[in-house]
């Protein structure tokens, strides 16, 4: 009898437990309740005599306890080979998403790289402003439409009534904060955010970006300002852009022009003209509003909207597109 226990326990050692369907095999063969092998050892306690009954039944229990330990070690490890993540490495790669620069950011760094290139710095300010930065000193008469409540975002009422503090609407009076502290030459331009109390339409929006240009020196003519802007004009539409200047006004420039690009279509009549900027040669006012001796000085100033950039560049022809944070849509740039 003993050793038959001891050839069983020899077996069941040698048994390979590596899967489900092994360890379900092993727990019938050996503990099985109708045709177990420890079961029938169990069985066979009765035929042992006297003395050795005890010492019989204890080697069974042990060898039934032995096989218990074997399942309960197979499940274990089964179980922690489950939880360890075995990439199939025949598999193709998951591709990742990549993310991109908002076709705002895009066209603002491209405008800062080509003036950037010309010579010109990057200057910034807040974009809560008080009356006289944003309009008094740009030479806006008292009465101009712009200082009107529709068209300016006032946080308080503007003079007479209160010290009108507002959300600036252009970023031209980082120009006036740029000449106040320091001397010229002054060759500078100005991207930011800025604010205007408007419908919101497919060309207009309640917010959008600007970049304003100053140039601050002796000498400086109509024909400096020409010039760079062709050279701006060439650099974000393509060498054979076609532009003209129109006679236009603004408080701030005088004489003042509008820059407009010819935009060719397939309507067969050789495009349309559409307008990009606003410039002008700075008012000798805004030079003795800051303290700069116009006698001496002479400069040009210009303005566009990124966001107009942007669309003619990528033919888009709703602005609110841009703001909608749509991803099938941004995906594109």
């Amino acid at each position: 009898m003993a050793d038959s226990i001891d050839k069983v326990r020899a077996d069941l050692e040698a048994v390979s437990l590596d899967t489900d369907e092994q360890i379900e095999t092993f727990r019938i063969k050996y503990l099985g309740r109708k045709k177990g092998v420890i079961t029938d050892l169990f069985a066979g306690i009765r035929d042992v005599e006297g003395p050795e009954r005890g010492a019989y039944g204890q080697r069974v229990n042990e060898l039934k306890r032995r096989a218990e330990e074997r399942i309960d070690e197979a499940k274990r490890r089964g179980a922690s080979a489950a939880t360890v993540d075995r990439p199939d490495v025949t598999l193709p790669g998951r591709p990742f998403p990549v993310g991109s620069l908002h076709p705002i950011t895009q066209t603002a760094e491209e405008i800062r790289r080509v003036f950037a290139r010309l010579g010109y710095s990057v200057a910034e300010g807040p974009e809560i402003e008080d009356d006289f930065h944003n309009f008094t000193a740009l030479n806006f008469p008292a009465d101009h439409p712009a200082r009107d409540m529709q068209d300016t975002l006032f946080l308080e009422p503007p003079p007479p009534q209160g010290s009108g503090v507002l959300l600036r609407t252009h970023t031209s009076p980082v120009q006036i904060r740029v000449m106040e502290s320091s001397r010229p030459p002054y060759r500078v331009i100005v991207p930011g955010r800025v604010y205007r109390n408007e419908a919101i339409s497919y060309k207009s929006y309640c917010l959008f970006h600007q970049v304003e240009g100053l140039c601050i020196d002796e000498g400086v003519t109509m024909a400096d300002l020409k010039e760079t802007l062709r050279v701006f004009a060439r650099e974000m539409f393509g060498s054979d852009v076609v532009m003209r200047f129109r006679p236009s006004f603004f408080p701030f420039t005088e004489p003042s022009a509008e820059v407009d690009i010819l935009w060719k279509d397939d309507s067969g009549n050789g495009g349309r003209w559409l307008e990009i900027l606003g410039c002008g040669m700075v008012d000798p006012n805004v030079l003795d509003a800051v303290d700069v001796d116009p006698e001496r000085y002479t400069g040009f100033a210009f303005g566009m909207g990124i966001e107009r950039i942007a669309m003619l560049r990528h033919g888009i022809d709703d602005i609110r597109l841009l703001y909608e944070n749509d991803v099938r849509f941004l995906a594109q740039f």
